[in-house]
């Protein structure tokens, strides 16, 4: 990897396709959405565990320089260019592998509330009625409270990511992960990239948020999820209620412990979006935004 690798992960619906997109404007970086080389890992890494006979032949110096050659081969006309960024879920639960491999990696996760992770995918489903998808297995008989729990539990795309982000946040690697809040990417993108930029170490570029253009839709139909990694053109939040019953919200709200201050041991930085206060006749400034990097243990 001549030019560097870097990784994206976190959870889904939380802005990592986003991210990904505004990061690719920059001609020295190469970022798109969720890669196969995170697959490709893990069939190595069965490769060469005792589950193959065959293992018993290779030394942790081989093993070690095989699985780093997933990286280096699928990449490699790539990284003679350009930095990498690597997007997978998986990569929250693979930190021991990735500072062994390459020690200079950080890995950048995306995060958002649960419920609205859930209203997100629950919405993407409703505007494609007609349109089974692979999310749930093309079950078509489901209801809002099946795909819910299909999504949420240990081996479903939301609750293994919520799981592997869990796994990362507590696993004592400040210097290498940090956080970054869906609201924190589509509120302040130029501010949160900035801080991005420094904790990567790569000079500032100067992104156009008006015209972020990202699709996969071959790979979004392949998977019955028509525009699921579309990009809108104009980064932004969009306020809008939720329709999620209120029981479906309600169960996940003690979930965003990044948002706890006194659960961060390590002192992971988050980069989160903070609004001041109301005004009031004490205090008569008008009520304004702004981001925070917190990195309070």
């Amino acid at each position: 990897m001549q030019n560097g690798i870097h990784f994206i992960s976190g959870l889904p619906r939380s802005g990592s396709t986003l991210l990904a997109a505004i990061l690719r404007q920059n001609p020295r970086f190469h970022a798109m959405m969720t890669s196969p080389v995170g697959g490709l890992y893990l069939a190595m890494l069965s490769a060469v565990s005792r589950k193959n006979e065959g293992a018993v032949f290779i030394d942790d110096e081989q093993k070690r320089d095989l699985l780093a050659g997933v990286f280096e081969n699928y990449y490699r006309r790539i990284a003679a260019e350009k930095l990498v960024f690597d997007t997978n879920r998986i990569w929250c639960s693979k930190m021991p592998h990735l500072v062994r491999l390459f020690p200079h990696a950080k890995v950048i996760c995306c995060v958002r509330s649960i419920g609205w992770i859930m209203d997100s995918i629950e919405r993407r489903e409703r505007e494609h009625a007609f349109e089974l998808s692979g999310i749930f297995g093309y079950d078509a008989g489901g209801t809002v409270y099946t795909r819910v729990n299909r999504l949420a539990a240990g081996d479903g795309m939301v609750g293994y990511a919520l799981d592997a982000l869990r796994e990362a946040f507590y696993g004592g690697y400040p210097d290498q992960l940090m956080l970054v809040t869906y609201e924190a990417l589509t509120r302040d993108p130029e501010g949160t990239l900035q801080i991005i930029y420094d904790f990567i170490g790569e000079p500032r570029f100067q992104h156009d948020f008006e015209n972020v253009i990202y699709e996969a839709d071959d790979f979004d139909m392949s998977i019955g999820a028509p525009g699921l990694h579309r990009v809108r053109r104009r980064v932004e939040f969009a306020e809008r209620p939720s329709i999620l019953p209120p029981e479906l919200m309600k169960r996940f709200e003690g979930d965003a412990f990044w948002t706890n201050p006194d659960l961060n041991v390590h002192g992971v930085p988050v980069v989160q979006y903070v609004l001041h206060p109301p005004a009031t006749p004490d205090s008569p400034e008008p009520t304004k935004s702004r981001r925070r990097k917190d990195v309070s243990a």
